[in-house]
């Protein structure tokens, strides 16, 4: 922990700023809710695509894919190369879908296919999602930011979170796409910087963090034996296709971009720009990773200190306890991975460069929280309000609302991530009921794509079946030792892959026995 120079700070202020600005200038174009949500259909496909791509790269990826690659190896990066399989399958046949709709929320269809049961459980479920999700990236970014700058976690978000909701109110889609595409190039350059920073200190460099890396495994991709029990090169291929999936196919924070496209061409062209740049610089962090693994290796007072620092915060008392001292003697890399990262941020880079770096860590955080507030806000909008609260709202109204609820879910997001402060295992309890709701969503989804002559009754089963299958593959982990044969056997990741499948298979099941 540590206060920042003066160079650092001011650094930091300027890039603020900026974000702001370039909503205060987009606020001038924002005349209808067709402007606020869909930047009337004129930005161009390259845009979009990093647009897509700085929203993959959240946060989570900046600090804790480095901290995966240093306590394991490369098995985590198969989910980067699913990406272009559930590419191939949106720009075939999602974007032409909802291009042709025209429908701005991505949940209004389900409406129409199955009954206005399926719009409020799919739009009930991405709102809570999207809330948990803004939340934990506000409590990310500030937990790290306390230990790299020593400010308060509240007052790191009140100010980060103030000034995304200033420009994402006031620029609406546009200032969220145009700010992204600085923000995927800004985190860019803080990858390729910080590998440059450690390679540079590493005796031999890049051969010898080869050599280092290939003699502990470290570059492994996972067994590519058949094995859906350990997190095999199966598993996570399997898993990834269908989070991308579902992010492609139904996050309303991508289809929503498909409608500010100038053309359908230019849609798709997006989703593959967002492919071909995510899949190598989502290397380069498991590379730092990599990287950091060799250079602490060779610095071994370096990781006891690290290995202090994890076990008092876990713990929660001071570093010269005993118990302390004993949990950090019994830690493997895994334990403290994602605290090597920002130990080498404070400690190794030059001032400058720091606030460089800082502001693209918050670049990847504001990124994925103001595309999610936009994408919330325009949901509310079109799927509640307009829904069931005024179906004869005009214009102004509607842009009123987008305004309200766009704030209304920032302040939701930065209450959410106050809230998580000290009660991580509720956020852990969180994303597996998110998860949950995640698998339902897709499988209800896919069944009406697919599923062509699947009705209304057959798709409240499969649901009602799905989600009960995902409920007990979630939380029978719980179940005490002697009922230890009800637990679910295969690894957890294969969740939303067994629950998507399960609900698209019972409804067209269900379907072919009425005939």
């Amino acid at each position: 922990m540590k206060n920042l120079p003066v160079l650092d700070v001011l650094i930091i202020v300027i890039y603020l700023i900026a974000m702001v600005l370039v909503g205060v200038y987009f606020s001038r174009k924002n005349k209808s809710t067709d402007d606020f949500t869909k930047a009337a259909g004129k930005i161009p496909g390259w845009a979009i695509g990093i647009s897509i791509y700085a929203t993959f790269l959240s946060s989570n990826t900046f600090l804790g894919v480095p901290g995966k690659a240093y306590g394991g190896n490369w098995n985590a990066f198969v989910f980067s190369l699913s990406m272009p399989f559930a590419a191939w399958l949106a720009a075939k046949y999602f974007v032409p879908f909802y291009r042709s709709t025209g429908e701005v929320s991505a949940y209004t269809n389900l409406e129409k296919r199955f009954g206005p049961w399926a719009r409020t459980y799919a739009v009930f479920c991405f709102l809570l999602t999207q809330l948990a999700r803004i939340g934990s990236i506000f409590f990310g970014i500030s937990l790290t930011l306390q230990a790299l700058t020593g400010y308060n976690m509240v007052a790191i978000m009140l100010v980060t979170g103030i000034c995304i909701v200033i420009y994402t109110v006031m620029g609406g889609i546009e200032a969220v796409i145009w700010t992204e595409v600085v923000q995927g190039v800004l985190k860019t350059i803080g990858a390729l910087i910080i590998i440059w920073l450690v390679v540079k200190e590493v005796p031999g460099g890049l051969s010898t963090i080869y050599s280092e890396a290939m003699a502990n495994q470290k570059l492994s991709l996972g067994t590519f034996e058949f094995d859906l029990v350990s997190s095999s090169f199966w598993v996570i291929l399997l898993y990834g296709f269908f989070i991308n999936l579902n992010n492609f196919g139904m996050d309303q924070n991508y289809v929503q971009r498909y409608h500010t496209a100038k053309s359908a061409q230019e849609a798709n062209k997006s989703i593959w720009l967002c492919v071909w740049i995510y899949v190598p610089v989502s290397l380069l962090f498991f590379v730092i990773g990599t990287c950091l693994y060799v250079y602490y290796q060779q610095h071994p007072a370096l990781i006891e200190g690290i290995k202090l620092q994890a076990a008092m915060e876990r713990l929660g008392l001071p570093m010269g306890h005993t118990e302390v001292q004993t949990l950090a003697a019994q830690m493997v890399p895994a334990d403290y991975g994602d605290k090597v990262m920002p130990h080498f941020m404070v400690n190794m880079i030059p001032t400058g460069i720091l606030g460089l770096i800082i502001s693209a860590l918050l670049s990847a955080a504001m990124s994925t929280i103001s595309s999610g507030m936009n994408a919330s806000a325009t949901v509310f909008t079109e799927d509640i309000y307009k829904r069931y609260i005024n179906k004869r709202s005009n214009e102004k109204i509607n842009l009123k609302v987008l305004y309200t609820a766009t704030v209304l879910v920032g302040v939701l997001g930065m209450c959410c991530g106050i809230a998580m402060i000290g009660v991580k295992s509720l956020l852990d309890i969180w994303w597996t009921l998110s998860g949950i709701f995640a698998g339902g969503m897709l499988g209800l989804f896919l069944l009406g794509l697919i599923g062509k002559n699947v009705q209304n009754k057959a798709a409240i089963i499969s649901v009602i079946v799905g989600v009960l299958l995902i409920l007990w593959m979630s939380l029978s982990y719980l179940l005490p030792p002697h009922l230890n044969s009800l637990k679910f056997p295969l690894h957890s990741n294969m969740i939303i892959v067994i629950g998507t499948l399960s609900i698209c298979l019972v409804g067209m099941l269900m379907s072919k026995l009425k005939k």
